[in-house]
């Protein structure tokens, strides 16, 4: 990747939307050769997909949970069970393998307290293996970044 394509990229962070002949523009090379650029970015799967981002809260999930999981044993097997058991868990939006004395951070999402309360019941207790739960509830959103800090090249 060159600088370029760094700048491609940050603008389809920016605005996924763009058509190719704006894209073009607004990093300063022809329609052929930037669409060229976009393509390759896909087959080498930096640029994995592009999506909307949606309001949360507009969208009926006022609560975002941050999920802190211990697991009773630290062997492949329980980790594979607890990672395919999350996968499967729409909740559940992101979750991180941390270091630490925390083994997994999650970010979940649901309507309220109430749908939190049957997410940890009927779903996240049903994977085996977990020793323990601690979770922080964000009442506010400070920064949510869509696009990646400059990095040094």
């Amino acid at each position: 990747m060159d600088a370029k394509d760094y700048q491609i990229i940050k603008e389809l962070q920016r605005d996924g939307r763009l058509t190719n002949q704006e894209l073009s523009e607004r990093v300063n090379l022809s329609p052929s050769p930037c669409l060229r650029r976009v393509r390759n970015l896909e087959k080498a799967g930096i640029l994995k997909g592009y999506s909307a981002v949606v309001d949360e809260r507009a969208f009926g999930l006022g609560m975002t949970a941050f999920v802190r999981i211990t697991l009773e044993r630290h062997s492949g097997a329980s980790a594979s069970a607890f990672e395919d058991g999350v996968q499967r868990i729409d909740e559940v939006l992101d979750c991180y393998v941390m270091a630490g004395g925390t083994d997994y951070l999650l970010r979940v999402l649901v309507p309220d307290l109430q749908s939190y309360e049957r997410f940890i019941r009927n779903r996240l207790h049903k994977i085996e293996g977990i020793a323990s739960i601690d979770t922080g509830f964000a009442y506010g959103v400070v920064k949510q970044a869509q696009v990646f800090p400059d990095i040094q090249r």
